[in-house]
């Protein structure tokens, strides 16, 4: 629990506890980076929100602050009757545990798993603006994951599907006047601002609120009809994971056994 207050950075009730009466709500979850949210949900708006700091503890603080949230809000499990997830990009450690969590709950309450782009869910709040929105996510070796959206005549489209760029990239891209969204590192701002001058409209890490617009993109797809299967939802990585190949290790011989060895001469020793 201690470690629940610390990292802990906002929770906020939308509708008081005694009033949650509500059985038909939506779960969402996001664990694409550092920045964790949940939130509960009716029909896409939300009714209470946690968000906390990590430090890719997403394993052992997930379930922990899920049950923190349910309590806090007075409310029942079995009252959640759909589980939208984060599917990236974003962190390795952070989607796998955000996705194998929705599977498992939506799996074991029989209700529908919903899986939302984490650039959708940066870009979503700035739809208003009717601009063309580029979310961006540092992905490492110089690199950003982006994509592009824009809501226009009430449609919300996807302009540029998620991939990998470099700043420079994103310069020759950027015809027109465009919002840049998401988690932007101070560094990768100052450049886009250098290349772009007034072509680039940067905003302010949304990243707080993420599982808001996971919500209501998830609402608006079982609006739809629309659902992910448990066994196909992957998370979306823009690149495979980096794993080192485990050291060869020599075996543990006990003293009898290597004076065996060394009068044998043989390096293969019978058990």
């Amino acid at each position: 629990m201690q470690d629940f207050l610390t990292f802990a950075l906002s929770f906020r009730t939308l509708v008081s506890a005694s009033h949650i009466w509500i059985s038909d709500m939506e779960l969402a979850i996001d664990t694409s980076s550092n920045i964790v949210s949940i939130a509960l949900s009716h029909k896409g708006e939300i009714l209470a929100l946690l968000t906390w700091q990590t430090r890719q503890n997403h394993t052992i603080e997930l379930l922990p602050n899920l049950v923190c949230l349910l309590q806090q809000a007075k409310v029942e499990l079995d009252s959640i009757e759909a589980i939208v997830v984060a599917k990236g990009p974003g962190s390795f450690n952070g989607l796998r545990v955000g996705i194998g969590t929705a599977k498992g709950l939506a799996f074991s309450l029989h209700i529908p798993l919903l899986g939302v782009n984490t650039l959708e869910a940066e870009a979503y709040p700035f739809a208003f603006t009717g601009l063309p929105l580029r979310a961006i996510q540092k992905a490492g070796r110089q690199e950003i994951a982006t994509a592009v959206y824009r809501q226009k005549d009430d449609e919300w489209q996807c302009l540029e599907v998620e991939n990998l760029a470099s700043v420079e990239t994103l310069w020759h891209r950027t015809k027109q006047k465009t919002l840049f969204c998401g988690e932007i590192p101070a560094d990768i701002a100052r450049q886009i601002q250098q290349y772009l001058g007034r072509r680039a409209i940067i905003c302010q890490n949304n990243s707080l609120s993420r599982a808001s617009s996971l919500a209501t993109l998830g609402w608006r797809k079982l609006s739809k009809g629309q659902h992910d299967d448990l066994l196909t939802l992957q998370p979306i990585y823009l690149r495979p994971p980096h794993i080192t190949k485990p050291k060869e290790r020599t075996p543990f011989l006990s003293p009898r056994m290597e004076q065996r060895k060394q009068r044998n001469g043989n390096s293969q020793i019978g058990c």
